[in-house]
C-alpha cells in the first residue's frame, strides 16, 4: 500500500498505542487506592458516616465497619465532652477531613487549658492499599497478616479506630493513652485491636488500684482471662528497649484478636473505650490542684521525654500512620507540647522518683 500502511500493520499500531493507555489507567486505578500526605480534604463537617458499602477489601464486613465507627464517633464525643468539663476552662477544637477514595477523620483537640496542657482524641476510618511492611507494623511481631502475597504486592485494607492522648498540666496528674481499632485486609481477614494505659510521673498507690481495678472489671465482664494477659501485654507493648524501662504503669492492651465471634470481641472494646472516663477522671479530679515544685515539674518534662521516645521509635500506630501516608498532624498529637532531656538523669535512691523507676523496670499487679 502506497504512501501508507497496511491494515495489519495498522491494527498492530493500534495494539501497541493502546496498551500503554491500558497499563496507565490500571497504574491510576492502583494509585487512587493508595494513601498520601497530600490526599486528605479539609471539610466544614464530617458526614453522617465515613464509612462507604462499596468501599474496602473484597470479602469485608461492611455492618460490622458501620458499627464501629458508629460507636467509636459517640465515645469520642462523650470522652471530649467530660474532659472539657473536667478542665473547666479550654474547648475541643475539632479538624475533619474526607479522602477521595473513602475514609476520613475527625480530630478533637485542646491546649492551653487549666488541667491540661494537651489533649487529644482523634478518630479515622482509612481504606487503600499499603506495603506488606506496614501491615507488619500494625500487628502483633510473628502475625504474618500478608501470608500467600508475593514480594511487594500492596495489601487492600481498612480500618477504622479512635486514639487519644492526654497530658495534664500538674506533675501528680498521669499521662493517659487509649486506642481502640477494627482492621480488615483482602479475602475477609478481620481483627480488633487496642488498649487503655496510664502514664504518671509518681506512684501512687490508690490511683493505680483504681486504674486497673476498673479495667479488671471490665475484663472479667467478658472474659476472666482477658485482664492478666492484656495487662502483662501492655507491661510487654509499652516497654522501652533502649531504656530498660516501661513508658508508664501500663493497663491493658491486646491485638490480633480474631479467636471468637467479632460481636463480641465488640462488645469488649465498646465497654473498655466506654470505661476511659471512669478509669481516669476521678485521678485527675485528685490531683489536679496539687502543690507542686519545680524540681517535680521538671521531673515530669523528663518523663515525658520517655513518652516521645516510645511514641516515634515503637508505637504501632505512629509507625502504621506514618508508612501509610496518613494525615501528620493527626498521627503526632500524642507528644506533648513540652518535655526534657537531661544527660544521665539517674534519681536518687530512696527518693519518690526513684521508687517510680523501679516500678517502671519491675511491673508490679495492682
Amino acid at each position: 500500500m502506497r504512501g501508507g500502511m497496511s491494515l495489519e500493520a495498522s491494527k498492530t499500531k493500534k495494539k501497541e498505542s493502546t496498551e500503554p493507555e491500558a497499563k496507565k489507567a490500571d497504574e491510576e486505578k492502583k494509585d487512587s487506592a493508595m494513601l498520601g500526605w497530600d490526599t486528605h480534604q479539609s471539610v466544614d463537617e464530617a458526614p453522617e458516616s465515613l464509612v462507604r458499602e462499596e468501599d474496602g477489601p473484597d470479602g469485608g464486613n461492611y455492618p460490622m465497619r458501620a458499627k464501629m465507627e458508629k460507636m467509636l464517633r459517640a465515645a469520642q464525643l462523650d470522652i471530649t465532652t467530660a474532659i472539657q468539663d473536667i478542665d473547666g476552662a479550654a474547648k475541643f477544637q475539632e479538624d475533619c477531613w474526607t479522602r477521595a477514595n473513602g475514609g476520613g477523620g475527625m480530630s478533637r483537640v485542646m491546649s492551653g487549658g487549666n488541667v491540661f496542657e494537651k489533649a487529644g482524641v482523634n478518630l479515622s476510618v482509612v481504606y487503600g492499599t499499603m506495603p506488606q511492611e506496614a501491615l507488619q507494623a500494625a500487628t502483633e511481631r510473628g502475625i504474618d497478616r500478608a501470608k500467600g502475597m508475593k514480594p511487594g504486592e500492596r495489601v487492600p485494607f481498612f480500618a477504622c479506630g479512635l486514639s487519644s492522648v492526654m497530658h495534664p498540666k500538674n506533675p501528680f496528674c498521669p499521662t493517659m493513652h487509649f486506642n481502640y481499632r477494627y482492621f480488615e485486609t483482602d479475602g475477609g481477614v478481620w481483627w480488633f485491636g487496642g488498649g487503655t494505659d496510664i502514664t504518671p510521673c509518681y506512684v501512687d498507690e490508690d490511683d493505680m488500684k483504681h486504674f486497673h481495678g476498673t479495667y479488671k472489671e471490665v475484663c472479667d465482664n467478658h472474659d476472666p482471662a482477658y485482664y492478666e494477659e492484656f495487662k502483662a501485654w501492655a507491661d510487654r507493648y509499652f516497654l522501652i528497649p533502649h531504656r530498660g524501662e516501661t513508658r508508664g504503669l501500663g493497663g491493658i492492651f491486646f491485638d490480633d484478636q480474631n479467636d471468637r465471634d467479632p460481636d463480641k470481641i465488640f462488645e469488649f472494646a465498646k465497654e473498655a473505650c466506654n470505661s476511659v472516663v471512669k478509669a481516669y477522671g476521678p485521678i485527675v479530679e485528685k490531683h489536679k490542684d496539687d502543690e507542686f515544685t519545680q524540681e517535680q515539674k521538671e521531673w515530669q518534662l523528663m518523663r515525658r521525654g520517655r513518652y516521645v521516645e516510645f511514641n516515634l521509635v515503637y508505637d504501632r500506630g505512629t509507625v502504621f500512620g506514618l508508612k501509610t501516608g496518613g494525615r501528620i498532624e493527626s498521627i503526632l498529637m500524642s507528644l506533648p507540647e513540652t518535655a526534657r532531656w537531661e544527660y544521665n538523669c539517674i534519681p536518687e535512691e530512696g527518693t519518690p522518683e526513684a521508687e517510680f523507676i523501679d516500678a517502671c523496670k519491675n511491673a508490679r499487679d495492682w
